[in-house]
């Protein structure tokens, strides 16, 4: 796809806003790619809060929480809706990863899964230490989503 970004380059700097649910509390803040650099990370894109696949998508990935956390990695939603969008969402579904807020697509764009039409391609980008991308999947048509199990897989042979 052109101007994706492959596997064994950087991932490109960003900084979003967006928050987290813990307990009853949504925490609202600035998440930097650069602060995040020293664990492995996870960056799932999205389309859109609350349609089914993402839903799906969202909730495992949320459930399944600490295999990743096991692992010594974070994971990140992300999508185009704002954060109160975000807010509504995590707390409809109890979601307890970070939703962080693309509204320009501009963070897309960087990863080359900006599409016309649909918004950003849904895809999913393991980033280890020092900021390379290790390993990456962009859906053709974003209907499924790559599963928990093969993502913590993918994750321990890091």
């Amino acid at each position: 796809m052109a101007g994706s970004i492959d596997t064994g380059n950087l991932a490109p700097e960003f900084v979003l806003s967006g928050g987290v649910l813990k307990g009853d509390e949504f925490t609202r803040g600035t998440y930097t790619f650069i602060a995040a650099r020293e664990h492995p990370l996870v960056l799932a894109f999205y389309p859109q809060d609350n349609s089914g696949v993402c839903t799906k998508q969202l909730c495992s990935y949320s459930s399944g929480l600490e295999q990743f956390t096991d692992l010594g990695a974070e994971v990140w939603g992300i999508s185009p809706q704002d954060v109160d969008s975000h807010e509504e969402f995590a707390r409809k579904n109890d979601l307890r990863l970070p939703l962080l807020s693309d509204p320009d697509r501009e963070v897309a764009r960087l990863f080359g899964i900006a599409a016309p039409g649909v918004g950003l391609r849904r895809s999913v980008f393991l980033i280890v230490p020092g900021g390379r991308i290790a390993w990456k999947h962009t859906a053709l048509v974003g209907l499924t989503y790559q599963p928990l199990e093969k993502l913590t897989a993918e994750l321990a042979l890091l």
